[in-house]
């Protein structure tokens, strides 16, 4: 099943609802599930490698904390600000200004309009420091990703709840 965008992020507090969480993919919700938001994304930077070093480290240790507590969704959480970290420095390290497109293709009206807007991208300005700093996170995320305990949850999270 993929990321449910119909609930009510506002009033869900996702670590008393966990049945309620979808993992989707990638890392849709991972500005919306709370309180999980509120906690890691604090955290979150990728400016320098040594910010992206430090941010990545400290969310992946509250990814390994909400795995000690049991905490699928927390882990899930951590997991995408990780993917995330990667996925935004390395838009950054492709183009400095951190626009892909040269018009967005989510504002466009109709599904045609969009697929040619995404074929619209912009050239590649490479930036080696942002790419590095996507370097550091990936590793981080490849590292949650292929976690044992976090596979066993994954995989027992979509059995019961049908993800």
């Amino acid at each position: 099943m993929s990321f449910d965008y119909s609930l009510d992020f506002q009033s869900i507090d996702f670590r008393k609802n966990p049945e309620l969480y979808r993992v989707g993919k990638g890392e849709q919700g991972v500005l919306l599930v709370e309180p999980y938001k509120s906690e890691i994304l604090p955290h979150w930077r990728f400016k320098t490698p040594e910010i992206a070093r430090q941010s990545s480290e400290k969310i992946y240790q509250m990814f390994l904390e909400y795995l000690e507590q049991d905490d699928f969704v927390g882990a899930d959480m951590a997991r995408k600000f990780l993917q995330m970290g990667y996925t935004r420095s390395r838009r950054y390290a492709n183009h400095k200004s951190g626009k892909k497109y040269k018009t967005n293709p989510q504002k466009e009206t109709s599904i045609e309009a969009e697929a040619k807007a995404r074929k619209d991208i912009l050239p590649n300005e490479v930036d080696p420091v942002k790419a590095e700093s996507a370097a550091i996170f990936k590793e981080k995320w490849m590292l949650a990703k292929k976690n044992e305990r976090y596979c066993q949850l994954l995989a027992k999270h979509k059995a019961i709840h049908n993800t």
